[in-house]
């Protein structure tokens, strides 16, 4: 069970809230794009408080933590650009000129490439993050959600909106090796389990399919509380976190069992999550009370 262990406050904020965040496990730190705020707040999940706001990231959506390089990549929509931030320092050490509106990232950690999603021109971009060089791209069949590598696999999986499926890119050749295809409207947020085969894909038509890569079909189909956003896999638990902004719930999916068993009230809006698998700790973020709620699993 998810049990609030704390709330941590964050700098104030007008209209809007934040997108995604990512956890660097060394560390503990929290990254969490402040769209309202066009930067990248900062957390210490260990001390439980804020400890830096990293500026020049106008419309911060995408952020992902490259975990042995010590890297965090930050994808600012508002000026076509991916930040690369130096953990130990919480500084930016190079910006990525990008497509028009970068969105969803993906890390390989095995040539070190960056794959950067765009949601204005629908396009996958491959990019050295050392000197920010494009190194290719490939046109997708529509406009793309989240995208994660499956280092066991090898292979790098995109989520696009409609037609509704997930693609299924080769890292090597940037070409599509396959399309698996989504019977729910708008996929959105996205998990694998490494090396199954196995693909989580939460939909805006209010359901998580799990997918079959290796075979290309649809293994199951499980209803959610509401539209869902963001996507962690606890892979220790066997537990899926669906960040649900209305009626503002995480719902807690078993994935031996296939079915949802828990559901934790967070607040309207709250649309966004993010899981850290060493301490076994879940941070939701709170766009009105302006703060992470804490939650451990017990």
């Amino acid at each position: 069970m998810l049990r609030q262990v704390g709330r941590i406050s964050l700098p104030p904020h007008g209209e809007g809230g934040y997108d995604h965040a990512d956890v660097h496990l060394q560390s503990s730190k929290v990254y969490i794009a402040h769209t309202a705020n066009n930067c990248v707040e900062v957390v210490d999940g260990g001390r439980m408080a804020h400890v830096a706001s990293i500026p020049g990231c106008p419309e911060a959506s995408g952020v992902l933590c490259a975990q042995s390089d010590g890297l965090v990549f930050a994808a600012s929509r508002g000026e076509g650009k991916v930040l690369v931030i130096d953990v130990r320092t919480d500084r930016t050490k190079l910006e990525i000129s990008t497509g028009p509106r970068p969105n969803g990232l993906a890390w390989d950690s095995i040539r070190k490439h960056l794959l950067v999603a765009d949601v204005k021109d629908n396009k996958a971009r491959l990019f050295d993050q050392v000197s920010g060089e494009e190194l290719s791209s490939l046109a997708l069949r529509g406009r793309p959600r989240w995208c994660i590598h499956d280092r066991k696999l090898d292979v790098f999986l995109v989520n696009v909106r409609d037609p509704p499926g997930v693609a299924l890119i080769s890292p090597e050749t940037m070409s599509e090796k396959g399309f698996v295809p989504v019977s729910v409207p708008g996929p959105h947020g996205l998990e694998v389990v490494e090396g199954a085969g196995r693909a989580f894909v939460a939909c805006d038509g209010k359901a998580l399919v799990v997918l079959d890569i290796l075979n290309g079909r649809e293994a199951a189909n499980i209803p959610l509380s509401g539209e869902p956003d963001v996507l962690w896999h606890n892979s220790v638990k066997g537990r899926l976190y669906c960040a649900i902004g209305e009626p503002g719930v995480i719902d807690v999916i078993d994935t031996g069992r296939l079915s949802v068993s828990e559901k934790v009230s967070t607040e309207e809006g709250a649309h966004t999550l993010t899981f850290d698998g060493k301490a076994q700790r879940l941070y939701s973020l709170l766009p009105t009370a302006n703060c992470v709620a804490v939650y451990s699993e017990e």
